[in-house]
């Protein structure tokens, strides 16, 4: 705001950590590293390999480069560089933390008694969008809410079923409907 009071912070004991994508910073490591990858014994990388080994040479003078200013820069005293996580990562965030994501909506469709129940193909569909659509693992939750809305909210009304399966089919579909993923149909309470 112009009219705010601006007063001086020491950031003597103050701890930065920076998070983020800064994309196009590959490029100016890359541009740094050229004339040490040429001639005769360079090894040939595709373009991925590359820009994913140009990020763990970052130097305080990239990111200088990139735009940061030197006084911010000179208060970052280590770089570290996180990879995109791939779909076996994906998988394991979906699946083995105490309070994974699979778990917490098979509790939701427990107090309902419904087995939740994901095939392995199915996670590896819901792991593969989420890589298609950029969204890491942040967007694991919102795919999986895409697909088991509806039936959150139409399976407490179906009293016989017992266990609904998720599929690859219905995550490829982005839609889980009731009455497809049935495993386990109790005809005595029809």
């Amino acid at each position: 705001h112009p009219h705010q009071e601006f007063f001086p912070v020491d950031t003597t004991n103050i701890l930065f950590i920076c998070g983020g994508a800064f994309v196009g910073l590959e490029k100016v490591v890359e541009r740094r590293l050229r004339n040490k990858s040429l001639g005769f014994h360079a090894e040939v990388k595709s373009g991925s390999q590359r820009q994913a080994e140009a990020l763990t040479h970052v130097q305080p003078e990239d990111l200088i480069r990139y735009g940061l200013i030197p006084e911010f820069v000179g208060r970052l005293p280590v770089v570290g560089v996180l990879h995109e996580l791939d779909e076996a990562a994906l998988i394991k965030i979906l699946t083995e933390p105490k309070n994974a994501l699979v778990r917490q909506y098979q509790k939701k469709f427990d107090f309902d008694n419904v087995k939740l129940r994901f095939t392995d193909d199915s996670l590896r569909a819901v792991a593969g969008q989420a890589v298609q659509r950029k969204v890491g693992a942040r967007g694991l939750m919102m795919i999986l809410e895409e697909l088991l809305l509806e039936a959150m909210y139409t399976l407490p009304s179906q009293k016989r079923i017992k266990e609904f399966v998720i599929t690859s089919e219905m995550v490829d579909r982005r839609r889980a409907v009731p009455g497809e993923g049935l495993a386990g149909v109790d005809d005595a309470a029809a």
